[in-house]
């Protein structure tokens, strides 16, 4: 490429930059993205620049396959109620020990390793997310009560890019596993976030995952007819949940987006190329059937 292409790019990105300066974007990371190493690679080199160039992000983490090949290797049962994890005493160990102890500690060097400057959290830190036990029959699943973003915002003001593991506690010793989406968009309404991206691993909400057929805008009023006829099931329930929930507490922008598609979080940021699903109410659904 030669120079004047790259500044003709350089060019057509600047209202984006100027849109986005300073504002917190919440990448919620997992999935497929999380599993292969290219993918990875590019997920990270995207928050970087995503920071390099004037932005707050925050990576808000799962660990699902990491969680379940632990869990084999305990011959611990993997079961899952309507999208969410059955959480036993011993399952939340496990939780624990991947998604704080591995994972968050792998992002954190993966991130610092690329000139980004990084440092990790779990929902535990601080107190980030205050929680209760949604029912016993999900037993240590928690539900999120209250977020405090104190020491998410001490560790942006100090220039540094949080990585939060979705796990939470009820003060009284107990911790919880928080659904990953859940969370991301949990605290991108508490952050006030510009935007909420959350990384799949299919090309978006689809009409039909054999015939792949994307709904690329999706209206939140929309949202109870598409789970009766059951485009909105399983683990996007909880995804596109968190989404509606996020955009009703003022977050400005919400996506979720195809993760397997390197630089993904980059298209979207900086083009205006329609990828995924967008969630609002600004317009109507756009590829409903």
């Amino acid at each position: 490429m030669d120079i004047a292409n790259k500044v003709e790019i350089l060019m057509e990105t600047m209202p984006y930059l100027q849109k986005y300066a300073g504002k917190t974007v919440v990448v919620k990371y997992g999935g497929n993205a999380m599993i292969n190493e290219q993918l990875k690679d590019a997920v990270m080199r995207d928050i970087v620049l995503l920071q390099l160039l004037g932005m707050k992000p925050v990576l808000s983490h799962g660990g699902g396959p990491g969680i379940n090949r632990m869990l084999e290797k305990l011959d611990i049962p993997v079961q899952f109620i309507n999208g969410l994890r059955f959480t036993s005493e011993d399952t939340m160990r496990v939780v624990e020990a991947v998604l704080v102890g591995q994972v968050n500690t792998e992002l954190v060097g993966y991130l610092n390793k690329l000139g980004g400057r990084a440092v990790g959290l779990s929902g535990v830190s601080g107190d980030i997310y205050r929680c209760h036990k949604r029912s016993e029959e999900l037993g240590f699943v928690g539900d999120i009560d209250s977020v405090d973003v104190s020491a998410i915002r001490a560790v942006q003001d100090a220039g540094f890019i949080p990585v939060v593991a979705p796990v939470g506690t009820d003060r009284q010793g107990n911790t919880y596993n928080i659904n990953g989406d859940t969370a991301a968009g949990k605290l991108a309404s508490a952050l006030g976030a510009e935007k909420l991206i959350l990384l799949t691993d299919i090309e978006g909400l689809c009409n039909s995952i054999e015939l792949r057929d994307v709904i690329s805008y999706l209206n939140i009023k929309d949202v109870p007819m598409l789970k009766e006829k059951g485009v909105i099931a399983g683990g996007m329930i909880p995804k596109v949940d968190c989404c509606v929930q996020a955009i009703e507490e003022g977050v400005t922008s919400v996506h979720i987006i195809d993760g397997r598609k390197p630089h993904s979080i980059l298209y979207e940021a900086f083009t205006s190329e329609n990828l995924g699903t967008t969630i609002g109410t600004a317009q109507d659904s756009i590829g409903i059937k």
